[in-house]
């Protein structure tokens, strides 16, 4: 099995049952496995909510961490579209020319970076600086200010060896709170002071709530774009024949991004409050549980994708859920998309192979599940064109 392959866990129970369980810091779990039941409970957002207790959807569970709602995350309609309004503008300028070419700068020069070196650490050197710099576009900000959040490491609520870290989260809010009050005192052209002169709903954000958003944007796409950049140059490294289509081929290029964040569904699951007493797969779920829609199971049924487990590039057909479904799709799928197409832009321009050195992966325990999302370490050789 070569190192960049990520086998699915789900797949048996995913067949004959079409949900699992697992424990979440004694809320217990039911996990939707089948694609169409997936989509459906995505959809249904009456049904499975978003907008309860701050922190509880997400799994493992932030409860005893925040109190802070994450905006438009954890809200639902009809308030949710009124934020999304504002917000979807915003993170749609990944779209634009000049801000493409800033990307491409950035990602050219950390490319040429590890040209030069023996041998790079792709996650903390590589993938951890390409997210944080990309970040300063998106929240349109000083670029040095990725130092800053480079240092916090890769992950943003966990410590080595444990679920969630406390004191490790405060080190995040308590930088956002002094950034909101910097913005407060002098608006500028960022983020925060965009979101600070807002209006939902013909109300003015408050300080919670333009926090809520910001702990959205540092967390969300943090841990999930490392995923996705990591794992696609191992796959790349493992496969060279498909770095060299990518050249070849560039008309492909699209097709292919979403398949790797199809197969590599860069964030498992995303959990929802059931409202009422229901059934799911015939298997009855009581009002105040929790059920997950499990993204990287759906993305591999096999009685929606033919060669389920398999990276196929041009694949045509490719309904895949890792962004998200229904009303609460992924707010960052523009940038995620557009770091993905430069990236890959970047290396078929300057790379000519890569290779693994050693590994370290980094696997999800989900109750009976064990599931690769990537790794902690993942060292590589780049070789240039």
């Amino acid at each position: 099995m070569k190192k960049s392959e990520i086998s699915c866990p789900f797949s048996e129970v995913r067949t004959n049952i079409g949900f699992g369980e697992m424990d979440d810091q004694n809320d217990p779990v039911t996990m939707l496995l089948r694609h169409k039941d997936v989509r459906k409970g995505a959809h249904d957002w009456k049904t499975f909510q978003s907008g309860s207790t701050p922190g509880r959807i997400v799994i493992p569970s932030e409860v005893n961490i925040r109190t802070t709602r994450q905006i438009p995350f954890e809200v639902d309609p009809p308030q949710h579209k009124s934020f999304r309004d504002i917000l979807d503008p915003w993170f749609k300028r990944p779209l634009e020319e000049k801000y493409q070419a800033k990307l491409t700068a950035q990602i050219s020069a950390l490319v040429d970076e590890v040209l030069a070196m023996d041998s790079v650490d792709v996650i903390s050197e590589f993938a951890l600086k390409l997210q944080s710099r990309a970040l300063t576009l998106l929240l349109n900000t000083a670029y040095d200010k990725s130092d800053l959040w480079i240092s916090w490491g890769t992950h943003v609520f966990r410590s080595e060896g444990e679920a969630l870290d406390g004191d490790k989260a405060a080190i995040l809010y308590d930088y956002i709170d002094a950034e909101i009050d910097k913005a407060i005192a002098n608006p500028g052209p960022d983020l925060y002071s965009v979101l600070l002169a807002s209006e939902v709903d013909g109300t003015k954000l408050t300080k919670e709530e333009v926090k809520g958003v910001m702990i959205l944007t540092f967390a969300g796409g943090r841990d999930t774009v490392i995923n996705a950049v990591s794992n696609s140059l191992a796959y790349l490294a493992d496969n060279p024949k498909s770095l060299e289509r990518l050249r070849e081929e560039p008309e492909i290029r699209n097709r292919a991004i979403e398949e790797l964040i199809r197969y590599y569904a860069p964030l498992t699951q995303m959990g929802r409050v059931v409202t009422e007493d229901t059934t799911v797969c015939e298997h009855a779920i009581k009002a105040d549980t929790r059920i997950s829609l499990v993204w990287a199971s759906a993305n591999r049924d096999e009685k929606v994708f033919e060669n389920a487990n398999e990276v196929v590039l041009d694949r045509k057909m490719n309904p895949h859920l890792s962004f998200g479904f229904g009303t609460h799709n992924c707010l960052g799928a523009t940038h995620a998309r557009t770091i993905m197409k430069v990236l890959i832009e970047v290396l078929t321009a300057k790379v000519q192979s890569m290779e693994i050195i050693s590994a370290e992966e980094n696997i999800e325990e989900l109750g009976e599940f064990k599931r690769k999302v990537g790794f902690h370490a993942l060292q590589m050789k780049f070789n240039k064109k």
